[in-house]
């Protein structure tokens, strides 16, 4: 049986198996630290028999006026997980919180923001395939293509899908161009 729960502190030092694949980015401890305390809401693991970490999300939100949005930063499963529509349920959760309340630290005091975002966005390696494939199910389009955005070696998709406040579908309408990491917006 699997259950879906909040990250807490004590899951980082037992999560790093589900990191080991070689299409998962990797962060330092201090990156999952600020996620955790600015963005609970957002972290999720799947855990399965025996406290078994099966693969977790992490996200945020950010953005202003009609960009205001949830932001996927990792989902990964653990390789002998997949193929069971796991990811799947973190991604719908993420977009869950996300089209509804959202949570937010402002000037290190933490404020509750009742705002439902516009849309949930991604990066994901140009090269998986699976995964695009995967997020394209799920309802995610291509928006943008960021040149040289892993480690200033592989591109990026910037991937999104519209939520319940974007009536009209604008925060998907895909660029023509490609963009540099530098031209993003938000990090």
């Amino acid at each position: 049986m699997t259950t879906i729960r909040r990250f807490c502190c004590n899951d980082l030092l037992s999560f790093a198996s589900v990191n080991l694949d070689h299409l998962t980015e990797t962060f330092n401890m201090s990156f999952y630290m600020t996620y955790l305390a600015r963005w609970p809401d957002y972290f999720h693991l799947a855990e399965g028999p025996g406290n078994r970490i099966m693969g977790y999300i992490m996200g945020k939100v950010e953005g202003q006026g009609e960009s205001w949005h949830g932001h996927v930063t990792a989902v990964t499963v653990s390789p002998e997980y997949r193929r069971q529509k796991l990811a799947k349920k973190l991604m719908n959760l993420l977009e869950d919180i996300s089209d509804k309340m959202v949570r937010l630290l402002e000037s290190f005091i933490e404020i509750l923001k009742k705002d439902k975002a516009y849309f949930v966005d991604l990066f994901v390696r140009a090269s998986n395939t699976p995964a695009i494939k995967m997020y394209e199910k799920l309802g995610y389009v291509i928006y943008r293509r960021v040149l040289r955005y892993y480690s200033g070696e592989e591109d990026g998709l910037d991937m999104r899908k519209a939520l319940s406040r974007d009536v009209q579908k604008k925060s998907i309408i895909p660029l023509k161009r490609p963009v540099t990491p530098d031209e993003l917006e938000y990090d």
